[in-house]
């Protein structure tokens, strides 16, 4: 298997060109598993880097691939911002000894030291208002980003902003993103309702809008926003 070259677009951000072998890297632990799948440490045996690595859960195989996963894939790989994150690379895992199973692919990132829900829950870490108006100012040209691509988040929750020890903040978990075809709410201006209907099955119960809880399904961008409006609340009460 081709290892693929990392080109670099305006920002000098590496852009996913390819496929790579599970091999290619050194797991390093475990550090967690949500509904889409589990999340590994490891460093890339290529550059040393250290990455995440999101293994992609077949729940039924008879189903195929995971259309959740399809989509943030091809998502992603359109996506390039400084707080977005970013998918460097697929890589997979062939299974050894005889057998028809299916191989396990990973979505390959790079490794932020921290989500803002683990930080919140810290009692030791406390922000200051400019690291608060640092942070808030990185999520909304992130949104302003997505928006303006025409994509929708759909799930704007702390444990999905990630962290870097340098103080970047990221976007990430696409999995219920989707693009959407009204233009974005212009300046002074309402957003009105959208023209088609979307699913009501997204965003995190305690971060879903009224518009969601009322069953209503002609959802704009405003649903992201109701979530950065809960993030900054956290900022400024974190939790108990």
């Amino acid at each position: 298997m081709v290892a693929p070259s990392l080109e670099r677009d305006s920002s000098g951000a590496a852009r996913f060109t390819g496929c790579t072998s599970i091999r290619e890297f050194d797991f390093l632990g475990k550090l967690g598993e949500g509904t889409f799948g589990e999340v590994y440490r490891a460093r890339s045996k290529r550059d040393g880097s250290i990455v995440a690595l999101k293994k992609i859960l077949m729940h039924n195989e008879r189903d195929g691939f995971p259309i959740t996963a399809l989509r943030e894939i091809k998502l992603l790989k359109m996506l390039s911002h400084t707080n977005i994150m970013r998918l460097r690379e697929m890589s997979v895992e062939r299974s050894k000894g005889e057998g028809r199973k299916k191989a396990s692919m990973y979505m390959v990132f790079p490794y932020m030291e921290h989500d803002l829900s683990g930080l919140l829950e810290n009692p030791a870490v406390h922000f200051t208002e400019p690291q608060i108006k640092c942070y808030m100012i990185q999520l909304l040209e992130g949104l302003r980003y997505l928006h303006g691509n025409c994509i929708l988040h759909r799930d704007m929750k702390a444990a999905n902003l990630l962290i870097s020890n340098r103080g970047i903040l990221q976007i990430a978990d696409f999995g219920l993103a989707r693009p959407f075809d009204e233009p974005p709410p212009q300046p002074g201006k309402g957003g009105g309702e959208a023209k088609r209907d979307y699913t009501t099955l997204v965003v995190t119960r305690w971060y879903r809008p009224p518009e969601l809880l009322l069953q209503l399904r002609r959802y704009t961008s405003a649903i992201d926003m109701w979530g950065v409006g809960y993030s900054h609340r956290e900022f400024s009460a974190p939790y108990f």
